[in-house]
């Protein structure tokens, strides 16, 4: 079973999971790989035949996409390990001529700009209300000008990407699912909804289908991990 047999191909796109903190590339919680074997084993009870599984470059989608696949074959599914794809990386934001990760704090955005101090950070215009915004993927969302990435230019990568799937002919006809990030989905449905969405539950996301008349098509998508909460928030910890 796939996500959609009309389609040329399905992209399934989901947040990685549970981290404790967004100060760095940190990587996934005892709660975060809970919830992405409970994802694995559940795709895999469903029948869901994966052609390809794909993760952004950090450590908390690489992560996700490691314990997914070890829960998918143990459960029955087969699928090749993890490749990671350049094009499922948060926006392109730049500060002192590097490119950065949207991060928590001026200490985490400055260390990923050598030349750059906390100090710069916090005297620059867009970076400082981005730390001080209550919700700072929805500030960089419905921000015209942001010093790199808007939200529809993410967005209309993503669509490349889903195009590009079709390239592939052993793909075609089947699912690829991804690892990404909160910011990619939310842009993602920025540029097919018109709306601005909170933050979606780790490990669910967006189908995205191209269909033979070449077009793209939304979904949502919620993934079911059984009793392990997907709904926490960075930092709580597994109950057993």
């Amino acid at each position: 079973m796939t996500g959609d047999e009309s389609a040329v191909v399905t992209l399934l796109l989901l947040r990685h999971g549970q981290v404790a903190n967004h100060k760095g590339d940190v990587p996934l919680t005892e709660l975060g790989v809970a919830q992405s074997q409970a994802a694995g084993r559940w795709f895999a009870e469903q029948s869901m035949e994966i052609a390809c599984l794909l993760t952004g470059e950090t450590n908390r989608a690489k992560d996700t996409g490691s314990a997914f696949v070890d829960a998918y074959r143990s459960a029955g599914g087969v699928v090749d390990d993890p490749t990671v794809s350049f094009a499922l990386r948060n926006p392109d934001l730049y500060l002192g001529g590097h490119r950065i990760n949207m991060a928590e704090g001026a200490e985490a955005l400055a260390a990923q700009s050598p030349p750059v101090a906390p100090a710069d950070v916090e005297g620059n215009t867009f970076f400082r209300e981005f730390m001080t915004a209550p919700d700072r993927v929805g500030f960089w969302l419905e921000h015209a000008n942001p010093p790199g990435d808007t939200a529809r230019g993410v967005g209309q990568r993503i669509d490349h990407v889903a195009r590009s799937l079709a390239d592939v002919p052993a793909w075609r006809g089947r699912l690829v699912v991804a690892m990404t990030h909160s910011p990619v989905l939310r842009a993602v449905r920025f540029h097919h909804w018109g709306d601005f969405s909170k933050e979606p539950p780790f490990l669910h996301g967006y189908r995205v289908t191209l269909s033979a008349d070449g077009q793209l098509r939304l979904a949502a998508f919620a993934t079911s991990t059984g009793n392990i909460p997907a709904t926490a928030r960075p930092g709580e910890t597994l109950r057993t």
